[in-house]
């Protein structure tokens, strides 16, 4: 079996996977060996190729093996990290559930901007391999729609056309940081977001003088001369100076962001692109790590949200909102999710009293008595909700769905997407579950108030990679629902809360993996816990 280390899940950003390119590989990575059979791999159908980039990005774990062998090897790996810690002694192991599609699935992609050697020319995309500060080229990425690559390659021959430089992670010198790529799947919709530091001062990069150069080699020798003794010299590489220096472009700011926005624009206009431009965004990002934060973001063209449609619900999401990356496989996870808790039984169920069958059709004592007989909706709790999906999926079939989110942005997004959606009982509040969930089952509101909230009848837990704090999976434990659904990106913390769940009397019914992220380590997966009578 192959060493399931996608299991730990790691997030996906500016170090997400890349590929694509003309030809099959010949070989599997290194990495890679042992994996499954590599001649019958390549010799299979549907294998996604090796892109240019396979042996320096390492993304795409699985370039070169049919997709119906890695499902199976995820699939092993994830009953042989379960078996030995469910405790029960008959439980549901379901097949794994596969994507609907290998390609092009990704809705959203954060790129950054860097060079692949120092002083080299401006790169647009992917981190390499084991480098922190190596950048490669991403497009095509096999893993995006085919716009995105025409995209990064438009916006990385614009700038670099105009000797803009990106930011030094050392130097604090520099202007582009990232571009964050969204396209909805059903909407065919397109939201990008340059996000840049507020370094305009030093956006444009010239060469150094030869006297400059050999100041700053002179200063390097130095330090590096006192770092090291004469032996160890001989181990270490010998620092480069910097070649370059930055200047403010003859430019404004305005003026080149306004180039770019018409650059994109124009690629529609050509029919080079086929999704249709939400908006065109600006972000400034002035924080000292390499992560994409709002620090003020500025419309360049449209709006700054798209909407996209998941089971017949509308969302409206913007450059930062939580959203499964791969839509058409979130449509088979939360579908998951509605069977194990019941969705169409409750639906039914709920229909048939209203319509009057089973129950008396004539007089209105005899049908206002049959609405006594309508089961009861369940109050369910949707647990690190997000931007609220899961919530507003089971609105339907809940007299009350309550949501509860660390994140105001998705807060806000949660409560904006079920007023698109027409739904009146969703409700959703901002805060650590953990402090929101007061002792005795009160609900804690961001003003402070308590509120004595409908206990649950049913609690839904879609945490994140880390698990769920014990602190708070003891607050849910004394809810004593009688079902849970616990869905996670990050299987090990499944199988780690699996423990104090079963030592509380919670049963495992079923469990099932739903692949969100084919030719990668990742892969989700969906728990249903019974409370044990």
């Amino acid at each position: 079996m192959a060493d399931p280390s996608f299991l730990s899940c790691t997030s996906w950003g500016s170090s997400a996977p890349c590929g694509t390119a003309d030809g099959k590989c010949e070989k599997v990575s290194e990495e890679n060996e042992g994996m499954v059979d590599t001649k019958a791999a390549i010799e299979g159908d549907k294998i996604m190729k090796c892109c240019n980039n396979a042996e320096i990005c390492g993304g795409c774990f699985y370039q070169g093996v049919p997709y119906a062998e890695e499902l199976k090897t995820k699939e092993a790996a994830l009953h042989a990290l379960f078996e030995p810690v469910v405790h029960a002694d008959h439980y549901e192991f379901e097949p794994i559930v596969p994507s609907p599609v290998c390609a092009a699935y990704r809705n959203k992609m954060e790129f950054s901007f860097g060079d692949c050697e120092m002083g080299g020319a401006l790169t647009l995309g992917l981190h390499q391999k084991r480098s922190f500060f190596n950048i490669i080229n991403a497009d095509p990425c096999e893993l995006t729609h085919p716009d995105a690559g025409i995209i990064l390659k438009a916006t990385r021959e614009y700038f670099a056309g105009l000797d803009i430089t990106y930011l030094h992670k050392k130097t604090r010198e520099g202007y582009l940081r990232h571009l964050l790529y969204r396209r909805a799947v059903k909407t065919g919709e397109i939201l990008v977001d340059l996000v840049t530091s507020t370094s305009w001062e030093s956006a444009k990069r010239v060469p150094a003088s030869a006297e400059l150069i050999a100041e700053r080699q002179q200063g390097l020798d130095a330090w590096f001369e006192r770092r090291y003794s004469p032996k160890a010299q001989l181990k270490h590489k010998r620092p480069a100076a910097d070649r370059y220096v930055r200047v403010e472009p003859e430019q404004s700011e305005d003026e080149v962001l306004a180039g770019w926005r018409d650059r994109l624009l124009e690629l529609k206009a050509e029919g080079k692109i086929e999704g249709n431009f939400a908006g065109i965004l600006h972000t400034r990002n002035d924080s000292l790590a390499d992560v994409v934060e709002d620090q003020g973001t500025e419309v360049l063209y449209g709006e700054r949200f798209f909407y996209e449609e998941i089971l017949g619900l509308r969302f409206r999401i913007t450059p930062f909102s939580f959203f499964q990356t791969n839509s058409l496989g979130a449509e088979k996870l939360y579908t998951k999710v509605r069977e194990y808790a019941g969705f169409q039984e409750l639906k039914e169920a709920q229909a048939a009293a209203v319509t009057g069958e089973n129950a008396a059709t004539e007089g209105a004592d005899e049908r206002a008595g049959d609405m006594d007989r309508i089961p009861r909706k369940p109050v369910i709790y949707d647990l690190y909700s997000g931007t609220g999906t899961i919530t507003q999926l089971m609105s339907s079939v809940a007299s009350r769905a309550v949501g509860v989110e660390i994140v105001p942005e998705a807060v806000v997004a949660a409560r904006e997407n079920a007023k698109l959606n027409g739904i009146e009982n969703c409700d959703f509040i901002a805060g650590d579950v953990l402090k929101v969930i007061e002792e005795g089952g009160r609900l804690i509101r961001e003003d402070g108030s308590y509120e004595d909230a409908p206990r649950p009848d049913m609690i839904i837990l879609d945490p994140p990679r880390d698990g769920i704090h014990a602190k708070a999976l003891k607050k849910i434990i004394d809810y004593g629902v009688d079902r849970l659904i616990y869905v996670a990106c990050k299987p090990k913390s499944l199988a780690r809360d699996l423990g104090p769940l079963q030592d509380a009397g919670y049963e495992v019914e079923k469990l099932c993996p739903v692949d969100m992220f084919p030719r990668t380590n990742n892969c989700e997966c969906v728990c249903l816990l019974k409370r044990g009578k």
